[in-house]
């Protein structure tokens, strides 16, 4: 196996591109992904656009990506500095192709690429990234590759999408004549620090929010000085969850580094479940749809709480369970034209937003659900916080299929217990008068020797108990040695 096979197969992933910049993920091989997606999408688009976060490393590769892409002859629409779902709102509005360059929630020495066809349409393993990835192979094992260009060179052009990005999430939420509201927004140094001001105040031109704004960490930087822009571990939270009661707000917002998640804590400083989060844009969404006579679908993933598919029923809804990942989400929302879908993980997709994930949207749904009535934000989201989870936990193990079918083989066959393969192995029990409902999910990663553990039920010590169980199977390696527990990512 070549250097570059081992590098493309070790950071083209399954719904993006990661790697160690200047060890994995240097000027050569970016500009051979960037020609591959452009001959990939060249049939149906002239242009592709083109954005980056605010890592140092962002600027060279995207110099690179371009050299790619205007190689084959397309243009390029660069648009700086952006969030994910900034560029999204690009690749929807413009209706062209686009690449984000961000590494997410990921430390400063990695950086990444996020694809996506005319419209936001995801590019994943299973939807076209695979074949850029041997593309770019082949480009890359060419000696003679870059080769000096025989038609056209494409041109770049800069464009600023800011104003029209924020006009567009304010156009999708009614945030007039409610009661105003004191928030502290944590932007991890990422780029909610751009964002946020454009979208929840007034520096994009558009006019002030009946909101008081206390930033925290708004300044772009990439070396993310102050902590790891991953609101998904809680150390991560701990400034925000401070801040909040400290300032008197009603409730915190948090974004990772790309600003395409948002998490959220309330009035005392508590983090509120991404499911609750769900259930209460899912509400919403669900009487928009209604009020318009149309059927209202909503998307979520099979390790969302049981209170989501409840909540979306209980709002005459319709819940469609899909798999973990963006590209399926996305490509099951298409599918069924459902007006949201909600993830664990803190991402949110709309069908206003080209089906894509956007975190501030989110954001902006939730700050119109606690303003348009008189509770703090804890009574709004109690009904929805009804079961006890574990939150997902990592177990290194040598051989995950091997150790998934130990879990199987402990369960299957147990009165009132199902099973499914949907996204790893999933067992749940419905629940009786005897016993509480309970569920787990264990699903492996795609990159590393890790088994990924969600579980749920009625009560807590049903919850411990089942999470337990399945943990010791899991961790009984070879000789009954357990494995360290890893943080999840």
């Amino acid at each position: 196996m070549s250097d570059h096979r081992q590098v493309l197969a070790d950071i083209v992933k399954a719904n993006d591109i990661r790697g160690l910049v200047g060890v994995q993920l240097d000027a050569r091989v970016t500009r051979a992904l960037g020609e591959a997606f452009a001959r990939a999408v060249g049939g149906q688009a002239r242009q592709v656009v083109v954005g980056h976060d605010m890592r140092d490393s962002s600027p060279d590769l995207v110099r690179a990506f371009t050299a790619g892409v205007t190689a084959t002859g397309l243009d390029v629409v660069l648009i700086g500095l952006c969030s994910t779902d900034g560029l999204y709102y690009a690749s929807g509005s413009l209706d062209l192709p686009g690449a984000m360059f961000t590494a997410s929630h990921n430390p400063a020495e990695w950086n990444g690429i996020k694809l996506c066809r005319a419209g936001a349409r995801p590019v994943g393993l299973d939807t076209g990234l695979a074949g850029i990835r041997d593309a770019a192979l082949e480009l890359l094992e060419d000696p003679a590759w870059p080769r000096p260009a025989e038609g056209r060179v494409g041109s770049r052009v800069e464009r600023d999408v800011l104003a029209g990005y924020a006009a567009h999430l304010r156009s999708l939420v009614d945030l007039a004549g409610l009661r105003r509201l004191r928030i502290v927004v944590d932007a991890g140094n990422g780029m909610a620090g751009l964002t946020a001001p454009a979208v929840l105040g007034d520096s994009a031109g558009l006019p002030a929010l009946n909101l008081d704004v206390v930033p925290l960490y708004f300044e772009l930087d990439g070396s993310f000085p102050n902590h790891e822009a991953n609101p998904l571990d809680p150390r991560n939270l701990r400034d925000l969850q401070a801040a909040v009661p400290a300032h008197g707000a009603d409730l915190g917002l948090a974004f990772d580094g790309d600003a395409d998640r948002c998490f959220v804590v309330d009035e005392s400083g508590s983090p509120v479940s991404p499911s609750a989060i769900t259930a209460i844009i899912a509400s919403r969404e669900i009487a928009k749809e209604l009020a318009a006579g149309r059927p209202a679908r909503v998307i979520h993933n099979l390790i969302t709480s049981r209170v989501v598919p409840e909540a979306i029923r209980q709002a005459g809804g319709i819940p469609v369970r899909t798999r973990v990942g963006h590209a399926f989400i996305k490509a099951e929302m298409a599918e069924a034209d459902a007006v949201f879908g909600g993830e664990h993980s803190a991402h949110y997709y709309f069908r206003d937003f080209w089906f894509a994930d956007t975190g501030m949207l989110a954001a902006l749904h939730v700050l119109a659900a606690l303003a348009g009535q008189p509770h703090p934000l804890s009574r709004l989201v109690e009904q929805y916080e009804r079961y006890p989870a574990s939150g997902e936990i990592n177990s290194r193990v040598p051989d995950a299929a091997e150790a998934t079918a130990r879990v199987e083989a402990a369960f299957a066959g147990r009165p009132g217990v199902a099973l499914d393969r949907l996204d790893g192995l999933t067992v749940s029990f419905a629940g009786t008068q005897q016993e509480p409902m309970w569920w787990f999910n264990l699903r492996p990663s795609n990159t590393e020797p890790l088994l990924r553990l969600n579980a749920e039920a009625g009560d807590a010590a049903t919850m411990a108990r089942i999470r337990d169980e399945v943990l010791a199977i899991v961790r009984a390696g070879d000789r009954g040695e357990a494995p360290a527990l890893v943080l999840p990512h």
